[in-house]
């Protein structure tokens, strides 16, 4: 019977419906959390997602609280029984009572913790899944603003902080609002004039309370934020550790770990240190409310006002209601943690998501490459242009070389390409249709990219490289690799093909990586392939043996190569030499050299360069 009572309780959350998912997870635009009132409650919207549950928690909530207030009340009452002489065989009912009523309540507050704490796991599952979806909403520039180890400590950190509220606080706070109101309409029946005696301290307890809350709310949210921040440095460092040790400045990373660290430190005191002030402050006006209500409560039974039994009332329910305010001021310090933590949450989840697809964008079947830029310009800040006034075009099957000294504006046309960003003047257009009208996840379905820091996934070189097109079978994966030149090495390896790969694919060579990211490309089968820098970090050798075979995947696929070593380009269809954000030159390698101008001056450069 029990196990039926609970078991619809048990059921796991209902499934997420894929329009959610495109949705922004069923969420509906809400004003930034900038307050408690607005952070709690947007944290009640995602409670409300469970509301039968809801229901029989705060149904056990008052059942407890109930209980609760009856167990002093039967005891007083039998002191007045037992004084008026009236004990016998009523002392065995009342113990019989007495037991039922205790066991009752320790039942209903097991059946109610154990239902909240379901609840709450629901609930910050729900959160973390919103705020993980959001961050693969944000657009490019959110991720360049912000250092990785900050954003974690928001996934991680932040919502652990409202999971570990939920579970212990929140039903507190529930029987906290239920034990206050009974226990106030109880003692108003018994006795006024004591309940009024009682209340004595109350205004005592909110002046105290404001006084604390309002200095350690600002110092639990620096604490966080000072969280945050150590997280990034730490993420950083363990990222950077081949040129932290390459240049001996291991003692200054420790110093800038020692100074975030000591950040955390001081406002975590100050933090913790006045809210502890909040259970010693309770502890001593609940003291002080049982001094008054029994010294009172004394003289007024002694002139026969009250009964020994309302005393003994009294006094519990003295204690009784000062407590559940001890109890939420117990869980003060998190409590204040967790709304710092789901303020940051919330912060993220208002950012805005990359800019929609116009209404009339369209998904391409089929990509021939041709590829315009007119008149394009684009600035990172608004006013303070990278790009000025770029025009070329590229027909399909091309090879566009990307050249110019650091800074030129090479990477971010590129981003312009891919729409990372969009132009802030000018148009740029793909078979003819602005860039604009085009589904994104379309455009770049249509693309492959084969980057200068290759990025690996933790798990096997199969899955790495079907990452380019996930229904490719086994047979194209290896054909892929084999044309990339990795598939030799590969099945060298242990497990070969099988092999897993840790975080971003540590335990293999850069110039391994790199096979696998060009294969991971040639897998993509893309209409448009962006190489930036792709055999940077390849031996000579190897570099050679692969040049075939981005030769074949680049026949028929417009190709745009950003290079640095221009003897790797010298077989482009056209060069664009950039500078400063200007396109100052365009043309073949020979017809660039005849020219005599900057291109010139920077390929003569290297060539003597690498004859010292």
């Amino acid at each position: 019977m029990f196990k039926a009572f609970i078991e619809p309780f048990r059921q796991p959350p209902p499934p997420i419906d894929p329009e959610t998912l495109r949705s922004g997870g069923g969420r509906k635009p809400k004003a930034r959390a900038k307050n408690w009132s607005g952070t709690l409650g947007r944290i009640w919207t995602y409670l409300a997602r469970r509301k039968v549950k809801l229901s029989m928690v705060l149904l056990m909530v008052f059942a407890s609280s109930a209980l609760a207030l009856l167990g002093p009340y039967m005891v007083g009452m039998a002191v007045d029984d037992f004084i008026a002489g009236e004990g016998g065989s009523s002392w065995t009912r009342f113990l019989i009572g007495l037991t039922a009523v205790y066991v009752l309540f320790s039942f209903t507050s097991w059946l109610q913790n154990i239902w909240m704490i379901e609840i709450a796991q629901e609930t910050v599952f729900r959160m973390r899944y919103d705020l993980f979806s959001h961050l693969h909403k944000l657009p490019i520039p959110f991720f360049g603003k912000r250092q990785q180890g900050e954003i974690m400590s928001r996934v991680t950190n932040d919502i652990e902080n409202v999971s570990g509220t939920l579970n212990s606080s929140a039903i507190q706070i529930f029987s906290s609002v239920l034990t206050l109101l009974g226990t106030f309409g109880v003692m108003l029946w018994l006795s006024p004039l004591l309940t009024l005696l009682t209340f004595i301290v109350v205004p005592l307890m909110a002046i105290g309370m404001r006084w604390i809350t309002r200095r350690t709310g600002p110092l639990f949210k620096e604490r966080q934020r000072n969280l945050g921040e150590l997280n990034g440095y730490i993420e950083e460092t363990l990222s950077g550790q081949r040129i932290i040790k390459a240049f001996s400045q291991e003692e200054r990373v420790i110093r800038g770990f020692e100074e975030r660290n000591t950040r955390i430190r001081i406002s975590g005191f100050w933090a913790q240190t006045i809210s502890g002030f909040i259970p010693k402050l309770m502890n001593g006006l609940n003291n002080l409310s049982f001094a008054i209500v029994a010294g009172i409560g004394g003289i007024l039974a002694i002139q026969g006002s009250v009964t020994v039994g309302v005393i003994i009332i009294f006094v519990e329910y003295a204690r009784q209601f000062t407590r559940p305010l001890n109890d939420l001021a117990n869980q003060w310090n998190t409590l204040l943690s967790a709304i710092a933590g789901a303020e940051r949450v919330f912060e993220v989840l208002d950012e805005d998501e990359e800019a929609k697809d116009e209404g009339a964008a369209v998904s391409l079947d089929k990509v021939e490459g041709a590829v315009r830029f007119d008149k394009v310009s684009f600035g990172y800040d608004e006013g303070r242009n990278i790009l000025h006034d770029i025009s070329f075009e590229a027909k399909p099957g091309e090879m566009i070389a990307l050249v110019g000294p650091t800074g030129a504006g090479k990477t971010t046309l590129i981003q312009l390409l891919s729409r990372f960003y969009d132009p802030t003047g000018g148009t740029l257009t793909v078979d003819g249709r602005d860039m604009t009208t085009i589904r994104r996840e379309n455009l770049r379905s249509h693309m492959a990219f084969v980057l200068q820091d290759s990025f690996l996934f933790q798990g096997t070189i199969r899955e790495n490289i079907r990452f380019g097109r996930l229904d490719a079978t086994d047979e194209e994966v290896e054909a892929a690799s084999r044309l990339a030149n990795a598939h030799s090495f590969i099945v060298r390896m242990k497990d070969g093909y099988d092999k897993v790969l840790q975080a971003d694919g540590s335990g293999i060579s850069q110039g391994q990586k790199q096979l696998l990211a060009i294969a991971r490309a040639i897998l993509a089968d893309p209409s448009i392939l962006v190489l930036d820098e792709a055999t940077s970090s390849i031996d000579t050798v190897t570099e050679i043996k692969i040049q075939e075979g981005l030769q074949r995947l680049m026949q028929g696929r417009t190709s745009f190569v950003i290079a640095h070593r221009l003897n790797t380009i010298r077989q482009a269809d056209r060069i664009l030499v950039l500078k400063d954000g200007h396109l100052l030159e365009q043309g073949s390698h020979d017809a660039l050299l005849e020219q005599g101008g900057f291109y010139s001056e920077l390929y003569y450069s290297q060539l003597r360069k690498k004859a010292q």
